[in-house]
């Protein structure tokens, strides 16, 4: 999957990812880790607060989903019919909170 992912992001499309990929930078961009009994610079922590900025619309998504559908919590299926799964439940959710748009 990494290969084609790499091939799909490309030099200006980046992939975000956490640490549990690290190791795998040519193909994500990971938060950077605090060095052990050190500091991060300062650009370091602005690298990791726009990281962390732009992750949060999907974490917050994926969140909202977890706790209004319970089988979402622990699913353990193909991604394809995770995927399925998941569009039916937006479809609930956006039907809930009068979301047609």
């Amino acid at each position: 999957m990494l290969p084609a992912l790499r091939e799909w992001t490309g030099d200006d499309l980046p992939a975000l990812a956490d640490l549990g990929y690290e190791g795998e930078e040519d193909v994500f961009t990971l938060p950077i880790k605090k060095p052990t009994g050190g500091q991060l610079t300062d650009p370091q922590r602005q690298h990791n607060w726009l990281h962390a900025y732009a992750r949060a619309g999907a974490e917050q998504a994926n969140s909202l989903l977890k706790t209004t559908f319970k089988a979402l919590r622990r699913i353990s299926l193909s991604p394809s019919t995770i995927g399925k799964i998941v569009a039916a439940a937006l479809v609930l959710l956006h039907t809930e909170h009068a979301r047609t748009t």
